[in-house]
């Protein structure tokens, strides 16, 4: 999803928690931050996603639990969805605290903006954009620097020493002139009853011990030994599991149903109509999939979509004849046109996207009286228990969130609608609440009625002058909006969704005039979402592919082409550089066998506040069988905290994209979504993986994000290779191979 501008007036505050602890029976230091009422205020500026909850009350909950026993417990309001962000989270709060590593542990916040709101956001807490790590920078520092003050200043007290004197070290509290030391845990109590210090000042990041450093991952140990919990582990006594049939196509409505078949099945105990669908729900998974395979329903398809992709983009190709809303520009666009030595001109077709993760959508309610549980592996709480708090009639605070792990998301949990939490919301509320219920999407339910990373069709063109530079450029986009319908629609301006031409609309390249226009199309009804570095995966592969063509048009080397645009972008420059050096770029490939064309092409993109590079080497065989032989990276992401996670994050990435740009689209006929499972929407095989190299860029800068960045340049990168291998430009995608023969 799309990143947010930060509201930087004021911090929440740091409480001591510990006396409420007290009288819940755990003992220890405990400190809880919060919005308070005139800093939520200003942080939600003019961007309120959600309805500004009542003054906040004095909750127990926490950033920072150190136990008695030594334990620090920090509460991560980010979900872990494998991009590391408790690992992230805990290196930030152990840094200043100066515990040990292995003392810290981390656990999933409950949902509450007002406490674990994302600064980024706003009082909306979730996660997304590529934020965790810019948003905890200062705020989890401070709660750790907050609660070592606090062991400090018990220590004194209790030693009767001045505090200045203490030193802490690797969760050890000491006084080395009387020789007296003390554990965390021993402090904690002492510490719990002294007030918050109002001031405390950060590390110089000269004295970091562990930020920048590789410390190994929080949630590696629990998924290798099966303690990790994601929702599809949650077993509730009584619990059903629901699996839903949904519309054949977009805008159908269930018109009847026969559910005799169905509850004849063994272990179906209930069959019920819900708004999208009918619900079969059953004692597991399987009866309510043999229940589903079995009702009989018609569809009442009067309002269903129907167009095929074929027809999508024809009205697509149609819409780029006229001028769109002005996303961008700047000097005479027409007159560099008119003036134009040379044009170019080229158009792209991106197609629908499926998130595909490896974990099926999945969720689990129970309802009470006045009340609402649920678990998820939750990525947008406000969002999704603002809206089950609407559906049911219930104060927000009676909806209760439990965040589990998640077995990846790429956007889709972020759900700007709530979709899948509330249709789990209506099977439960459809029976009552007599049974907590655990909701299951089976991949093919997402993959032929979920969302999608919406299709898009470009057009750029380019006026070059007698000395072959880039005078004029013109950018065209089409594509639906994600933001449009809901609670985001408040960011659309002048009819420009800023995710639809996000990469396009702020073009790094020095061009004298410049043109970016968008069309978006409001009677296609197939649903769209942020996926993996959203518009950045579209317009990443439109502008770095067509900037190569605009090299060679110049005749000149496409890293130094776009060095002598790129004058006042130095960390786009300096992640470029980097990259082209260490892929020994301008050195021959080394030859392949016999038939085997090899190239080596280049990308350069900014998303999330993050500069990558990408330099990829490909064989193609005669028969145009592709293969990424190998990605070099650079990366600036600002301050790295755990280089590790950043090298896996870039070469996760690495491999998204590459499914993606070989394999990946949605198709429709008849408005059917043509695909259901990796049978026929295909992920990256293992033996299928570049060489991925990773190379970071040192940085005093704070961090940005890297969850995202280095999935856009991937394609392009490779598109430009295959244009160097074969002298064939690939305008559409996936890439098709057929198409690449010798």
């Amino acid at each position: 999803m799309r990143n947010f501008t930060m509201n930087t007036a004021a911090q929440p505050r740091i409480e001591n928690d510990s006396r409420r602890r007290f009288l819940h029976g755990t003992a220890g230091l405990t400190l809880g931050i919060y919005l308070p009422g005139a800093v939520a205020a200003a942080a939600r500026g003019g961007q309120a996603l959600v309805t500004a909850s009542a003054a906040p009350a004095f909750e127990p909950n926490a950033f920072v639990r150190i136990g008695t026993d030594g334990t620090v417990t920090v509460i991560s309001k980010h979900i872990e969805m494998g991009q590391g962000a408790y690992t992230g989270i805990a290196t930030l709060v152990a840094e200043e605290l100066d515990a040990a590593w292995a003392q810290v542990k981390v656990e999933g916040a409950p949902a509450d903006s007002k406490r674990y709101n994302n600064l980024l956001f706003g009082q909306v807490q979730g996660t997304g954009g590529s934020t965790a790590m810019a948003n905890a920078w200062e705020q989890m520092r401070q709660a750790g620097a907050t609660a070592r003050a606090m062991l400090v200043a018990a220590a004194a007290q209790t030693w009767s020493v001045p505090a200045g004197e203490i030193r802490v070290s690797d969760g050890v509290v000491s006084h080395p002139a009387s020789g007296r030391k003390a554990g965390f845990g021993e402090l904690a109590e002492a510490a719990a009853r002294l007030p918050v210090p109002t001031e405390v000042k950060l590390k110089d990041p000269k004295d970091f011990k562990l930020i920048g450093k590789r410390a190994p991952r929080k949630d590696t140990s629990e998924k290798i030994n099966g303690k990790a919990r994601f929702t599809q582990d949650v077993h509730l006594p009584g619990m059903l599991t629901a699996v839903v049939a949904h519309p054949p196509r977009f805008g159908a409505r269930v018109k009847s149903f026969d559910a005799s078949r169905a509850k004849a099945i063994q272990g179906v105990e209930d069959v019920v109509p819900i708004p999208n669908g009918v619900a079969v729900l059953a004692r597991d998974t399987w009866s309510a999939k043999k229940g589903r395979d079995a009702l009989s329903i018609e569809w009442d398809e009067t309002s269903a979509f129907r167009l095929g992709s074929d027809e999508i983009f024809q009205r697509f190709h149609q819409l780029a004849q006229q001028p769109g809303a002005v996303a961008r520009k700047q000097g005479d666009v027409d007159d560099a046109f008119r003036q134009a030595r040379q044009t170019l001109r080229a158009s792209y077709d991106f197609p629908y996207l499926a998130h595909a993760a490896m974990e099926p959508l999945n969720c689990v309610v129970r309802l009470g009286k006045d009340e609402c549980e649920i678990w998820n592996g939750e990525q947008f709480q406000t969002i999704d228990q603002t809206a089950v708090a609407a559906l049911l009639g219930l104060p927000p605070e009676r909806v209760t969130i439990h965040m589990l792990y998640a077995g990846g998301s790429f956007g889709r949990r972020a759900s700007k609608d709530a979709d899948y939490v509330l249709e789990a919301v209506h099977i439960a509320k459809a029976i009552q609440g007599r049974a907590p219920v655990k909701m299951v999407w089976l991949r093919e339910d997402d993959m032929k009625a979920g969302y999608y990373r919406p299709a898009f069709h470009h057009t750029l063109e380019a006026a070059l002058d007698d000395q072959r530079r880039i005078t004029g450029w013109r950018h065209r986009l089409v594509g639906q909006s994600i933001m449009a319908g809901t609670l985001f629609s408040g960011m659309i301006k002048d009819g420009i969704d800023p995710v639809s031409v996000e990469g396009a609309s702020n073009l790094p390249y020095g061009i004298p005039a410049m043109l970016v226009d968008l069309h978006t199309p409001t009677d296609i009804p197939v649903p769209v979402h942020w996926w993996r570095s959203v518009g950045s995966t579209h317009t990443a592969y439109s502008t770095e592919t067509f900037i190569d063509e605009l090299a060679a048009a110049a005749g000149q080397d496409p890293v130094a082409f776009r060095l002598g645009l790129l004058g006042k972008h130095p960390r786009h420059a300096a992640v470029l550089k980097l990259a082209a050096e260490k892929a020994q770029w301008g050195t021959p490939l080394k030859k392949g066998p016999a038939g085997v064309r090899r190239g080596r092409g280049v990308a350069v993109h900014e998303s999330f506040g993050s500069y990558v590079a990408e330099v990829a080497e490909v064989s193609i065989q005669a028969n145009g069988a592709l293969r990424v032989d190998r990605v070099v990276c650079a990366v600036d992401c600002g301050t790295v905290i755990n280089p590790d996670v950043v090298r896996a994050q870039v070469e996760g990435g690495v491999g998204f994209a590459l499914s993606a740009a070989l394999y990946g689209a949605i198709t429709l006929k008849d408005g059917v979504v043509q695909q259901s499972n990796f049978h026929d929407y295909p992920q990256l095989r293992i033996n299928e993986m570049p060489v991925v190299e990773v190379h970071i860029v040192a940085s005093a800068e704070k961090p940005t994000g890297i969850g995202e960045p280095g999935v856009p340049p991937l394609a392009p990168a490779v598109a430009n290779a295959i244009a160097a291998a074969t002298g064939k430009r690939v305008r559409s995608l996936p890439i098709r191979t057929d198409e690449l023969k010798a």
